[in-house]
């Protein structure tokens, strides 16, 4: 684990998207693994500006979001099948069939999940995954737990995501309760992994997960054993490292 502090979240987005645009000029069918929620969106914008300006090419780059709602249609502004169109697909060159999103209204979950991962082991298996933390030690919306999770799967929410995720919502009886979401055996598939932090309210879980036990309680702590995953934070998330 390689562990980066940088002084601001402007600086943070800006050297997460250097990153991702790295490996995409490296590698132009790269697989993205991406994640929403407030923490990656300064990175979007910055690819954004990177495909305007510089003709970044997303036009070969395939894409698996970790996770979505349960419940929500793709045209519910809360779901993250509208966030990831609204905030990065839609401005960029990226050809909608290869992007991969949950199917947050599958009628048979077991078997999206299942399609979800055949999907992903069809291409090759994610190149770059983008994380974020939750205040528990969340990555996906793989919770804390007695044992670390294996594949794709359905998950129930706990009651510190929800309440943390109601700042999106008219009010928090509004959050859905379930998600789909890689499981934390996915996510360690990846071949490289950018997990990005920002804010003081992170800052205990960055502790944990960084330097504390290998422990299921916490899920982001398993990173510690991945060959290739850099913490990107800014000063306030690193301030107990």
């Amino acid at each position: 684990m390689e562990i980066y502090v940088v002084d601001s979240y402007e600086a943070l987005s800006t050297r997460a998207a250097l990153i991702v645009a790295g490996q995409i000029c490296a590698k132009a069918d790269t697989v993205l693994g991406l994640a929403t929620g407030s923490t990656p969106l300064g990175m979007y914008r910055e690819l954004t500006e990177m495909h305007k300006k510089q003709k970044l090419d997303f036009s070969r780059v395939i894409s698996f979001n970790l996770d979505e709602y349960l419940g929500l249609a793709p045209d519910n502004v809360q779901s993250y099948h509208y966030f990831m169109w609204e905030n990065l697909f839609q401005h960029i060159n990226i050809r909608p069939e290869n992007t991969h999103i949950p199917d947050g209204l599958a009628a048979d979950t077991d078997a999206a999940c299942l399609q979800y991962e055949q999907a992903l082991q069809r291409a090759g298996g994610v190149d770059l995954q983008i994380l974020g933390i939750g205040r528990n030690g969340h990555i996906g919306f793989n919770e804390p737990s007695s044992r670390f999770t294996g594949p794709t799967h359905v998950v129930r929410l706990s009651e510190d995501t929800i309440k943390a995720n109601a700042r999106f919502f008219a009010s928090v009886e509004e959050v859905p309760t379930h998600a789909i979401t890689m499981g934390i055996k996915t996510i360690m598939q990846a071949k490289k992994i950018l997990l990005l932090a920002n804010g003081k309210e992170k800052a205990q879980a960055i502790k944990a997960a960084a330097c504390g036990d290998i422990d299921p309680a916490v899920p982001a702590s398993i990173l510690q054993l991945h060959p290739d995953c850099i913490f990107l934070l800014d000063r306030e998330a690193a301030q107990y490292l």
